[in-house]
């Protein structure tokens, strides 16, 4: 059968994917019609179906689905009684643990909002996200709180080591009411404007991310050869991405709660041996690897020693995947096939609007493929209009998987959208045959690793420093993290100016990987336009300004 006669088979009237048309958030749009609409629904049914097998895996610790969805009332019941209720706060500060995760689907199963905080930021940042958000419950583990230091006014502070031992006792947890366009959870991103902006993402975004790669597995399974229903094992999941980041939570562990998978969690930094072990050791049948982990696997030294024929399945995401790093990849992982995949979305969008795999990948290397189920996608000129088929201009996206909106910013998220909640990414690119192909990632932001860096933010830091008169930042080509941030400044008065001085002031304020890791010095003035902006492209170029100011 051919992908298009699949798609029809799984998305017709009585099938397990079928499509209809409702209205969401006031639009009418195509959905999934057999759903759930809350994720304490996906909870419940995790533990009917599979209840007595592992779900989490981080380390020694082993938790089956009975013993997380118990463990998740009890840590409701304690929010509960620190006052937590439907809509309030609750703010997660710590490295990926098995605590981290009950404590999500703990606030989310109360119909409260979880705050995923970005536990790689440094202090400002943290106690912007926590003045920005304003939880009612700080749950933060002991790095991050030596780090925060005092935290601000909450009614309640809670070590996230401590939190599964505090609940013990707990009783009692409420279940109130929860409708699919209530918010579940708050995502720091980067802007072009500096301060990181909360995407708010709904119980029916992050479901209908769900429904999308399930049907993607099923829609693989039929392509493969399977009998129409074929149920698959569940699956053993590998995971290194940040629980704060959409592609550890969304893409991640809350679809492996839906799928009945084993979820292995890495520990502590990513570390390409630890990753190798664990494929090994539990059997891994999927990873999704970001940013710089695939390059830092395929390099170890002793990526032949170990046992990487488990593996049926790769996808990545948040930036373009060369054609060698792909055929790298399909010479280590030899039973990956038609399952490697490589997609394009953004957390505004949860996670995953195209997807490109399997022969398509290998035909169209540079596209991230085609418009999955219930997106729509359209190529749209500065005015909004829709360009015709191979244009290149502004992606577009529409549907149940575009965000709420930006927390408490009406007015930037108002500027997100044109008319019938098109949601504009940003992003440039052009659609040829159904495909699309990337062209630039959201105006000057730096992708490192698949980590969005603003260089405003790290500009405004430079500024303050007293040796510097101007500063401009870009992104530079890295072979392992896609791109590096490169700073250009220009000392004031023309005066010494001691660079590594001025990376220690960068890193006092802003988190490590905004640390710009190149640097130039230029004794003249930095190029811009007529209304006084930087002319980046020019530093990109290194070419001279086409202008001159009389």
């Amino acid at each position: 059968m051919t992908e298009a006669e699949i798609d029809a088979e799984l998305t017709r009237a009585g099938a397990p994917f079928e499509l209809v048309e409702e209205m969401v958030l006031g639009e009418s749009m195509k959905v999934f019609r057999h759903r759930p609409r809350a994720l304490r629904e996906l909870l419940q049914r995790s533990v009917r179906e599979h209840g007595a097998r592992d779900f989490l895996v981080q380390g020694a610790a082993r938790m089956t689905f009975a013993e997380h969805a118990d463990r998740v009332a009890l840590v409701a019941a304690l929010l509960a009684s620190d006052g937590v209720t439907k809509g309030d706060r609750v703010a997660i500060l710590g490295e990926n643990s098995l605590a981290w995760i009950v404590a999500f689907f703990a606030t989310t199963s109360l119909g409260a909002v979880a705050v995923a905080m970005n536990a790689w930021w440094a202090r400002d940042e943290l106690r912007f996200g926590l003045a920005d958000s304003t939880p009612k419950v700080l749950l933060v583990d002991e790095k991050r709180a030596a780090r925060l230091g005092e935290a601000p006014a909450l009614v309640r502070v809670r070590r996230l080591e401590a939190l599964l031992d505090d609940a013990a006792r707990a009783t009692g947890a409420p279940e109130p009411p929860i409708a699919e366009d209530d918010p579940a959870v708050i995502l720091y991103t980067s802007g072009t404007t500096g301060r990181a902006k909360g995407a708010v993402l709904s119980h029916r975004n992050l479901l209908g991310l769900v429904g999308v790669q399930s049907f993607q597995g099923a829609r693989l399974a039929r392509m493969m050869g399977a009998p129409p229903g074929f149920v698959p094992p569940p699956p053993v999941l590998l995971s290194a991405n940040p629980l704060f980041h959409v592609s550890g939570l969304a893409a991640g562990v809350i679809p492996h709660l839906a799928w009945g998978a084993r979820s292995v969690w890495l520990q502590g930094k990513f570390d390409p041996e630890q990753t190798l072990r664990l494929i090994e050791r539990e059997r891994v049948t999927g990873w999704a690897p970001h940013g710089s982990m695939a390059h830092r696997v395929l390099t170890h030294p002793d990526l032949a020693r170990y046992d990487l024929s488990s593996v049926k399945s790769l996808g990545s995401g948040g930036a373009p995947v060369p054609a060698d790093l792909q055929r790298a990849l399909r010479g280590a992982f030899t039973s990956v096939t038609a399952a490697m995949g490589v997609g394009y979305g953004l957390t505004e969008a949860t996670a995953l609007a195209t997807l490109n795999y399997g022969d398509q990948l290998v035909a169209h290397p540079t596209s991230v493929g085609k418009p999955l189920p219930t997106v729509e996608l359209a190529i749209r000129d500065p005015e909004g209009r829709p360009l015709t088929d191979g244009d290149e201009g502004e992606i577009t996206l529409r549907g149940p998987l575009v965000m709420l909106g930006y927390w408490q910013r009406p007015e930037e998220t108002a500027a997100m959208f044109h008319a019938g909640r098109w949601l504009r990414t940003g992003d440039v690119g052009r659609l040829v045959e159904g495909r699309l192909t990337i062209a630039t990632r959201k105006r000057d932001l730096i992708l490192r690793g698949a980590v969005n860096v603003s260089p405003s933010e790290i500009e405004a830091r430079l500024m303050a420093h007293p040796s510097v008169a101007e500063a401009a930042v870009i992104g530079v080509d890295s072979v392992e993290l896609g791109q590096e941030v490169k700073a250009i400044v220009v000392p004031r008065d023309g005066g010494p100016i001691d660079l590594e001085a001025l990376r220690a002031w960068v890193a006092d304020a802003l988190a490590y990987f905004k640390v710009p890791t190149h640097w130039e010095t230029r004794d003249s003035p930095l190029p811009r336009n007529a209304s006084g902006k930087v002319m980046k492209y020019l530093l990109q170029s290194g070419a001279d300004s086409p202008l001159v100011e009389d």
